[in-house]
């Protein structure tokens, strides 16, 4: 038997007020490490935090594809492992796997049709890689550029990204020239993730909404108006680039990370005059969500690989170290206090 740390949710959260450190605590177990036929022993490497979780906290997760947390069972999410010894027939040791339902947990026996082998070489051995650029968020960003944006090479298009320093708008607004988008903006919370967008991550431009008039601000940034929106946050921001926005535009809605703190439903109800604005200019606000494109996975995957490789995309991680610090790091994400995917290192 091996002694294991793993993470619970310590209340069940309501749907209104800021989740906390607080609301995770670590317990030790035992757990046997003695295989059924079709069981892996697998290390976790890498845990993934990110804003959907937060819908896990309430009673109702408003979503069918999503269960809520429970006060009895280990929380789960994206994790990225190596296998320590194996009873399944696909996987043997040493194998890197992953699973969109990893355990928190240092150590776990996973039923082996759950996980998935990974490729190291996809991502030149950066295994953290598959929880972020070239795992779900990036999926995600490719995927609602080209099927919810439908950005074209050549077509000439300004592209607005909010929540443009998280881990899917970091990639979003560099997938989106790579498409075809001729100037992509970013809206972001400080001056200092503004100057990455634009210096590092090759932003035409970034605008703090903390700071200023977002309007003029986006104004300046977008003489041409707004194409396409990818709408990571909802809320005031969300209203401000619509009013924004051209003809027959599109927004990707993507998340609503402003709104995840609140009891509303998802995708929330925006306002009147936004309202106005979408249905005058027959703008296509459609809820997107990368589960429903499964089949362009395999392809996606390769796509993000040969863009990461090659240094067309450029990924930021922020890092925390140990399970300990899981319920710290998902604060920090969903606060603001990441750059890029925000990661937890589990173990070498």
């Amino acid at each position: 038997q091996l002694t294991v740390s793993r993470i619970y949710l310590s209340i069940q959260w309501s749907s209104n007020g800021e989740a906390v450190p607080e609301n995770f605590r670590v317990e030790d177990f035992n757990l046997s490490t003695e295989l059924e036929p079709g069981q892996v022993y697998v290390r976790t490497l890498y845990l993934s935090v990110d804003p959907y979780m937060r819908c896990r906290m309430n009673e109702d997760t408003g979503t069918d594809y999503l269960l809520p947390w429970q006060l009895s069972e280990c929380v789960d999410g994206g994790g990225v492992g190596v296998v320590e010894s194996s009873r399944h027939d696909s996987f043997s040791k040493g194998d890197t796997v992953t699973s969109f339902n990893w355990r928190w947990q240092t150590y776990d026996v996973l039923d082996g049709s759950k996980l998935q082998k990974l490729d190291p070489q996809l991502v030149n051995g950066h295994l953290s890689y598959f929880l972020g650029a070239v795992g779900m968020p990036g999926l995600t960003a490719l995927l609602g550029i080209r099927e919810d944006g439908h950005v074209t090479p050549g077509s000439n298009l300004t592209m607005v990204v909010s929540g443009a320093a998280g881990a899917c708008g970091s990639f979003a607004g560099q997938i989106g020239r790579l498409e075809g988008c001729s100037r992509v903006v970013g809206i972001c919370g400080s001056d200092q993730k503004c100057q990455v967008l634009v210096s590092e991550l090759g932003f035409s431009g970034a605008v703090n909404y903390r700071c200023g008039d977002l309007t003029a601000a986006l104004k300046k940034h977008c003489p041409r108006g707004v194409d396409v929106y990818f709408d990571n946050v909802g809320g005031s921001i969300s209203d401000a680039v619509i009013a924004q926005m051209n003809q027959g535009g599109h927004v990707i809605l993507c998340g609503q990370i402003s709104q995840y703190n609140k009891d509303v439903p998802y995708p929330p109800p925006v306002p009147p005059e936004t309202q106005e604005v979408l249905r005058s200019k027959n703008i296509i606000r459609e809820r997107f969500t990368v589960l429903n494109y499964m089949d362009k996975y395999e392809a996606g995957l390769l796509q993000l690989s040969q863009w990461v490789k090659a240094g067309q995309i450029k990924v930021l991680e922020t890092v925390a170290n140990g399970i300990e610090n899981m319920g710290v790091a998902f604060h920090s994400m969903m606060t603001g206090g990441n750059i890029g995917k925000q990661i937890v290192k589990i173990s070498d």
